[in-house]
């Protein structure tokens, strides 16, 4: 028969075992979900690579259907060279910010026709969503910040993941 001491040298065994195996399990669950995280931000970075004229199309096609900013027509928007991808802290959902140059010209008759500055050329960062694995928009732009000035602005509920290079050229 075992005595008391030999049962709680096995209990406090078989503690310690258990402890073991659980810290294991969390090791590994924080090596395989990086390693998910990782695969799954290449995939973002490599459809938004893929994908980026027929988004360019799309966002202003989406953000001229917004009607804003009011009085103003959107003429034209170009994505630049590269977009920093971003992760939401709270959701975890994936977003790309892609410096934009727009043009807009003034409604006729409207408030803004007769303001001169309507013609100059505006900086901007679009809002790309990475949702059921493929880039969707709906023309969703933060005005006069830059890609880089609107990570800083909004670090609280943003992480920066890496830069995508969408131009061949680069």
């Amino acid at each position: 028969m075992l005595c008391l001491l030999e049962v709680a040298v096995y209990w406090s065994l078989f503690v310690v075992l258990v402890s073991v195996i659980a810290a294991g399990l969390w090791i590994l669950r924080g090596v395989l979900g990086r390693r998910r995280w990782r695969r799954r931000y290449q995939r973002a970075a490599t459809a938004l690579r893929r994908q980026a004229s027929q988004l360019e199309q799309h966002f202003l096609e989406s953000a001229a259907a917004t009607g804003k900013p009011r009085g103003l027509i959107w003429k034209s928007s170009t994505f630049h060279e590269s977009a920093q991808l971003v992760r939401d802290r709270v959701s975890g959902d994936i977003y790309a910010l892609v410096g934009i140059t727009i043009a807009f010209e003034a409604v006729v008759g409207g408030d803004m026709e007769q303001v001169a500055a309507v013609s100059n050329l505006r900086c901007a960062s679009a809002l790309l969503e990475w949702k059921r694995n493929r880039w969707t928009t709906s023309g969703r732009v933060l005005f006069n910040l830059e890609p880089d000035e609107a990570i800083e602005r909004y670090s609280e509920n943003l992480d920066p993941v890496c830069q995508v290079v969408l131009s061949g050229d680069a």
